[in-house]
């Protein structure tokens, strides 16, 4: 059975190691080198900042051609101004992702592609992301019934989830924007002291809010990249 590394791996060697079929996920790679590699098959999911192959920069070509930059870029910045920045953004990205979601019937919303989530589901899971994270560490306020955990965390004793729950469409994309608009009104007052506080997160610990915040966009970004890849399916067979 593969062995599975988790947490702090910084200044680690890997010599003669066989990665075949071997998985990276939410990993930073900040001034890793690889070398006397192959890189047959390889697909790279990644913020590319000075990435040199074979001696060449592939940066430009990659950022140039990347339709999810320059929001990538924007996930992780230094100040409560570019924080902001990020925020309007990526709700304006989720607003033409929601759009598209309206359009369809109904069932579709509920329906499954290639096994993950719904659309519904995805909305259930963001309250969550935003109530683990945010809600609950920073505001003091409880999770919200609808919220979905990812499947490594549904054992987890959660206070106030009810996975018995089945709501509509409208009913989560409700909850959704309610966690929005907290997220959004904190991140118009929030200062640069204020991002060092330490906060404690439920099943992770103790994290500073700046990484907080920093998650929370993550998960934005990522599930909005996952829902408009499903929704491409559903569109194509509505």
């Amino acid at each position: 059975m593969p062995e599975e590394f988790e947490g702090d791996l910084a200044g680690a060697v890997f010599w003669g190691a066989d990665l075949t079929g071997a998985r990276f996920r939410d990993v930073n790679l900040t001034d890793a080198t690889i070398s006397h590699a192959w890189l047959v098959n390889v697909d790279i999911d990644a913020l590319v900042e000075k990435v040199v192959i074979n001696g060449v920069d592939v940066t430009d070509f990659v950022n140039e051609r990347d339709p999810w930059y320059p929001l990538r870029a924007m996930l992780r910045p230094p100040d409560p101004v570019g924080m902001r920045e990020t925020w309007a953004a990526l709700e304006a990205e989720w607003a033409t992702t929601v759009a598209r979601a309206q359009a369809l019937p109904d069932a579709a919303r509920h329906q499954s592609v290639n096994d993950e989530w719904s659309f519904v589901q995805t909305l259930r899971h963001l309250v969550f992301a935003v109530d683990k994270w945010f809600t609950a560490p920073v505001l003091g306020q409880p999770f919200h019934p609808i919220g979905m955990p990812n499947g490594g965390s549904v054992d987890f004793p959660w206070a106030g989830l009810d996975y018995s729950l089945q709501p509509s469409f409208d009913e989560a994309l409700a909850v959704r924007a309610d966690r929005c608009t907290r997220v959004r009104e904190f991140l118009g007052t929030v200062t640069a002291a204020d991002l060092q506080r330490e906060v404690d997160v439920m099943e992770n610990g103790p994290h500073p809010l700046q990484e907080c915040i920093y998650t929370v966009f993550e998960e934005e970004f990522w599930h909005n990249r996952y829902a408009v890849r499903d929704l491409a399916v559903l569109e194509a067979t509505a």
